[in-house]
């Protein structure tokens, strides 16, 4: 309907914006005093404050914020790898030296990636820093050695070369060291302050708490009875109720919690220090502390608590004329960035809501803490002091097996054994799985691991949750941007326009091969490189022009009718980059082998995207385009980013990625600079992604199995200041990614079977989806990709549920799925689908995506009839350029375009109007059934067929919402009183 609105896409804008971040969202670090009655400074120290980020979301209005990032970060059913893939299953372990004579060990398994039929090679490196986690493709005509694991987790060089381990008992030494990583329960210290109380004796000895109070422990958990409990007991005494009688206990994601409250813990009224308290809630190493009286009492520090232990402080005040409660998190200044960040303002009305979020919260706090020196080196030690006992302890028995055996360690991972050893090592192998299974029953019914890491999968509506975007796409995709809500694609058939429930439109026929391709809705303007080698060039087109040719039913283009659409000086090219914000003016640097030719193109009132301007402006745009100069590097790019200097003077710069380093390009002098270099013999780059903190500019360099952030300073001097920074991190991937997408807060590796996803300011594993022949096609806004689905003949609907043992959490939940590969006789379909962008950075679109295939209006449930109408984004409109598009929109929508009709026939084609639009709205809810796809980790898959129409009445409910059968009238009636707002 509003084929002559030309209007930014709002996921665009948001693509532009996603490389944005704060760490102010996850607080400051202050000097925090405390001081006695009579003003006299007790205790000091540095914290960093969390108490809500004023001004979260007034970059983004329209539109408003909802929480995605509330996560468990690094869980358990994702990190215990021996846990979960090699405890009783038949796997292999190896004990070796390195060149510094540190004693290693090495675990590999085959196994079969959460039950999704993709065979793989899961592989652990145990050393004294830590354990290093892999994963590597399995390839039925290529074997896999220990020395090619090794060299991939970046260990070359050995003072004794690996030896396989036969001893089943190794399982649980090396179950054992997994568990050093940190305990999977969790015990949280609850300390209740009346209103006044500054220090911690007086916080100490409350005997009793309040009834608010009360209400807040009902919420924390359950309680329980101390004597003869048998589930996780925190430290506490369940025989002879020397630490209380009862607790508060709770279970959650899987994870058992038990809390230290003070006002259940022993009081003793001889002893005003409680030592008994502060034995149990000065050696946690979470504390909550609860409150009472009005905000601006004097408040909490935490050096009133005398703990060298405490490392974090939960502050919870609980309001009673507004049923809610405001939180504050103070971590001690050496702790890691952990999230979930708080909302602005910390405030929760819903009780459930801050429940989970202070869980989450206090969980990520603790694991972060063990990260910190304090606990990092103790962990280190014992590590270490257990892997020299225990190759002490293995060494003397591998030189007593024989040789033969022996010879495996640097042969396949897992050869076949010689006839006459077959039998002996069938028996070991069935007594290595019988001891495993073993093991892994004990751990369990101890209560030693999470129920995720068996059985459970989590309810909630993740934001990584894909939608299916087309079904049985048969073409093989090259290269793709999206367009609105559409998605232009190059492809073995050609390039063509595929929209959600509609069929694809080719708009360039096969002869024009485009390997790289941008779309820029505010600048009219579509950027593609074509062909490869000598023919490659770089063609630009003007998208109002491609639209037109879509809609007229034009021709399609060949390769031969776009020789006015070449860039000159750009023959040869093997790669481009644009830079990402593009706001005054658009830079485009072409790489020609080791050459760079830099091309810009000013922004100026007449891209504006008005009726008359596209009626105005020549077809093709290669004139706007002006070449600037050209670079010289010494070898050709690999990888190339652009990054926008604070002034965009003279200090833009180019990263660029070739042999084993990273370097920077000033854009202006062609002086280059180191910004990393590589230590490992084989390099294989991904990725440069340039992100702003605050406006300032970084890199995530991504390579191999790496993604380091790199902080880039103001030029100085003619120099950048890219020496190492306090802000730079680095973190592992658990499989080696081809490409990697940042949507804050998190960042995306993408696999050829799976999608990894961490947060950016600290590198945490938040999820892992397995996804079967796994192909990423765009993510500069939305994030498409391609997977390959099985046509069954049958629906199984069967899902797992999840058993609690608490009240508090959900009983039972259907299992998230992924589309499985297909099995034999089966017909393989490769589907699109699509994870929205808006749900991954947490903002809701109210503003309407324009799709260049067919009108789709987003409409917010609204009662205002202005509101409805889709709202334009010019930046210079007259109002007799208002008028004039009203009164073609109207004219339009009456069908009076080409020939003048009565008022009785314009009223009959507007009820057709009304009418289809309603027929295309119930087929658009037949079409949508429940096909989208939910991300996994979950060890079991069941695959589901789902029906093809949908009946549920909330389902129905919200498409009638979006898509309003009175559109047409509502609109005419605004058109005719001239209060159309285009701003």
């Amino acid at each position: 309907l509003m084929k002559r609105f030309y209007s930014s896409s709002v996921s665009e804008d948001l693509g532009c914006r996603r490389g944005e971040f704060s760490r102010k969202h996850y607080g400051s670090v202050e000097l925090l005093i405390s001081s006695d009655a009579d003003g006299a400074i007790q205790r000091a120290g540095r914290f960093r404050v969390e108490n809500g980020s004023s001004g979260e979301n007034t970059d983004y209005a329209p539109g408003t914020w909802h929480r995605t990032d509330v996560h468990l970060e690094n869980p358990e059913y994702h990190t215990r790898w021996y846990f979960k893939y090699f405890l009783g299953k038949v796997h292999q372990n190896y004990i070796g030296t390195d060149a510094e004579k540190n004693p290693f060990f090495l675990s590999v398994v085959l196994s079969d990636q959460n039950n999704q039929r993709i065979p793989q090679y899961h592989s652990i490196l145990w050393r004294k820093t830590g354990t290093q986690k892999i994963c590597l493709p399995y390839s039925p005509t290529k074997t896999l050695s220990v020395k090619s694991i090794l060299s991939a987790m970046s260990l070359d060089k050995f003072e004794k070369s690996p030896r396989e381990i036969f001893h089943p008992e190794i399982q649980k030494d090396l179950l054992v060291l997994e568990e050093q990583e940190g305990s999977v329960n969790f015990k949280f210290g609850v300390l209740y302050a009346k209103d006044g109380q500054l220090t911690d004796d007086e916080m100490f000895g409350n005997e009793t708490g309040s009834e608010s109070f009360q209400r807040f422990l009902h919420l924390l958990g359950d309680t329980i009875t101390l004597k003869g409990w048998s589930g996780y007991r925190g430290g506490l005494d369940t025989k002879n109720d020397t630490t209380g009688t009862c607790s508060i206990y709770t279970v959650f994601q899987g994870h058992e919690i038990m809390f230290h409250v003070s006002t259940m813990l022993p009081y003793s009224r001889e002893n005003k220090q409680q030592v008994e308290r502060k034995r149990h809630i000065g050696n946690d190493i979470v504390t909550i502390i609860f409150q009472e009286g009005e905000e601006s009492s004097p408040a909490f520090k935490p050096s009133m608590i005398r703990s060298h232990f405490t490392h974090i402080f939960a502050l919870v005040r609980y309001n009673k004329q507004k049923d809610s409660y405001r939180l504050k998190i103070f971590s001690e200044e050496s702790v890691p960035l952990f999230g979930p960040p708080l909302p602005s303002p910390p405030v929760f009305t819903n009780h459930q809501e801050f429940r989970d979020f202070v869980l989450v919260k206090l969980i990520n706090g603790e694991k972060a803490t063990l990260e910190t020196p304090t606990f990092s080196q103790k962990r280190q030690r014992t590590l270490d002091m257990l892997i020299r006992s225990l190759y002490q302890d293995m060494m003397p028995d591998l030189h007593k097996v024989n040789n033969m055996l022996n010879r495996r360690s640097f042969s396949d991972v897992l050869p076949e054994s010689p006839k006459s050893m077959r039998k002996k090592e069938e028996a070991r192998q069935a007594e290595f799985v019988r001891l495993g299974q073993a093991l892994k029953l004990k751990t369990t019914v101890k209560g030693d691991t999470t129920a995720n890491l068996a059985t459970t999968s989590f309810c909630k509506k993740e934001p990584w949750e894909s939608q299916s975007f087309c079904s049985n796409f048969p073409h093989e995709v090259v290269c793709a941007d999206s367009w609105g809500q559409s998605l232009l694609v190059s492809t073995d058939a050609g390039i063509l326009l595929i929209d959600d429930g509609q069929p694809s439109v080719q708009v360039f026929d096969k002869t024009l091969q485009i390997k790289q391709m941008n779309v820029l809705e505010t600048l009219d303007l579509l950027i593609a490189r074509t062909d490869k080698g000598k023919d490659s060039r770089i063609l630009v087109f003007r998208l109002s022009a491609v639209q037109k040719d879509v809609e007229m039913k034009k021709m399609i283009r060949s390769k031969y009718d776009c020789r006015e659409n070449k860039l000159e000086r750009t023959k040869g090219c093997h790669l481009y980059a644009i830079n990402t914000h593009h706001g005054s003016e658009l830079r485009i640097v072409v790489a020609i082998r080791n050459k760079l030719l830099l091309v810009t193109k000013k922004y100026n009132s007449r891209n504006t995207l008005t009726s008359t301007s596209l009626l105005s402006s020549p077809e093709s745009p290669v004139e706007e385009f002006q070449y600037i100069r050209e670079i010289c590097l010494s070898d050709p790019p690999v990888v190339m980013t652009l990054v926008d200097g604070p002034t965009g003077d003279s200090d833009n710069m180019i990263c660029v990625a070739y042999r084993h380093q990273f370097d920077l390009v000033n854009e202006s002098t062609g002086e280059s600079y180191r910004l990393h270099h590589i230590e490992t013999n084989r390099v294989n780059f991904v990725a440069a992604i340039d992100v702003y903190e605050d406006g300032e500019a970084g890199l995530l360099l991504c390579y191999n199995y790496v993604c380091q952030y790199r902080k880039v300073y103001p030029w100085s001097g003619g120099s950048p200041l890219v020496q190492p920074s306090a802000y730079d991190f680095h973190f592992s991937w658990n499989q080696v990614p081809y490409a990697v997408v940042c949507a804050f807060p998190y960042v995306l590796a993408f696999t050829t079977d799976s999608i990894e996803i961490r947060l950016v300011v600290n590198g945490n594993l938040v999820h892992t989806a397995v996804v079967p022949e796994l192909q990423l096609v765009a993510s500069r806004s939305d994030i498409y990709f391609k997977a390959t689905a099985a046509v069954s003949g049958s629906s199984d609907s069967s899902s797992e549920e999840m058993g609690s043992k608490s009240s508090q959490t959900p009983t039972a939940c259907e299992k998230p799925e992924f589309p499985l590969p297909s099995l034999e006789g089966e017909i393989p379909r490769k589907n699109l689908y699509k994870i929205p962008l808006s749900n991954l950075v947490g903002r809701s679109i109210e503003r309407p995506l324009k799709s260049p295939l067919a009108p789709k209006v987003i409409t917010p449930t609204t009662s205002s009839a202005i509101t409805s109408l889709p709202v334009m984004h010019s930046l210079s409109l007259s109002r007799m350029e208002i008028k004039e598009i009203a009164s073609r929109t109207r004219k339009e929508l009456l069908g009076l375009l080409d020939e003048p009709i009565t008022k009785a026939e314009s009223a009959q084609k507007l009820k057709k109007v009304s009418r289809r639009q309603s027929d295309s709205k119930q087929g658009a809810v037949r079409s949508s059934s429940s096909d989208r796809i939910i991300s996994s980790s979950f060890e079991g898959y069941s695959e589901r067929r789902h029906p093809s129409t949908s009946s549920d009445p909330d389902t129905l409910a919200n498409r009638e919402e979006s898509s309003p059968s009175s559109y047409p009238s509502q609109l005419i009636s605004l058109c005719d009183e001239d209060i159309i707002d285009l701003k």
